[in-house]
Order: structure tokens, then C-alpha cells, then sequence
């Protein structure tokens, strides 16, 4: 089943012009053409939906080619995003322990509360290395 650039950006909420993007960065194969018209296959909905996942997850454009790539460069950029996205997981949590301590804590300010500092001091020699 072939289907029109309109009806791919229908089924995966991709917006046409995004699709045509991608394709013109070779992050999508180029479709055959029917009567001067782009053709999909399903195939084509399902990398659309990486591509959009991949994106939610926070890599680029340009790290998502990477993953189109050759086995060494594609994990040399994975090794890379794999720890920026551990570090950003750990400064999301400390940012979720500063928030909930925020909302029980009886001090006027954050900063003052001696728990939520020695919190914080927890937090500096136990940060990874960057």
C-alpha cells in the first residue's frame, strides 16, 4: 500500500513539510514518485516515528543522521548522548529532591534550611565527572 505525502503526515502527525525536511537530509529514504507524486510505504511511517522518538529524547538532526551511519560513529555518538542523558536524569532528580524538600520545608528560605544544604553538599561529591 503506497500513500501520499498527505497521508503519511496524517498518520504519524508529522507535518509535511518536516517530512520533505528530512528526506532533503537524507534522514528519510526519497520515495518513489508516481505521476510527479511522493509514494510512502508503511516502512516509511515507522522511521518517521524514531525520528520523532528520537527527537523527544533529545537528540539533533544531526545526531540522528549519526545513527544512520557506520557502526564506529554511530557509537562513539551514542556512548556520548548515553552519558549526557545520565547526567541530565541525575540533575533532573536533584532538582526533584530540591522541589519536594521545598514544599515540606518550614524555612522561609531554601537556602537557609540546613538539611537542604547538607543535601546539596551531598550532591557536589557525588557528581560525576564531565
Amino acid at each position: 500500500m503506497r500513500m501520499t505525502i498527505g497521508q503519511l503526515s496524517d498518520m504519524t502527525g508529522v507535518p509535511a513539510s518536516a517530512i520533505r525536511y528530512w528526506e532533503r537530509h537524507g534522514l528519510l529514504p526519497a520515495p518513489e514518485r508516481q505521476g510527479g507524486q511522493r509514494r510512502y510505504v508503511p516502512e516509511d511511517a515507522e522511521r518517521i516515528k524514531v525520528l520523532r522518538k528520537c527527537q523527544q529524547a533529545g537528540l539533533t538532526l544531526v545526531e540522528i543522521g549519526e545513527l544512520q551511519q557506520d557502526q564506529p560513529r554511530r557509537q562513539a555518538m551514542m556512548r556520548a548522548k548515553v552519558m549526557e542523558i545520565e547526567q541530565r536524569m541525575l540533575d533532573l532528580d536533584h532538582a526533584h529532591q530540591l522541589l519536594t524538600h521545598a514544599l515540606q520545608c518550614s524555612e522561609e528560605d531554601i537556602v537557609k534550611c540546613p538539611k537542604f544544604r547538607a543535601q546539596m553538599a551531598t550532591w557536589e561529591t557525588t557528581a560525576p565527572e564531565r
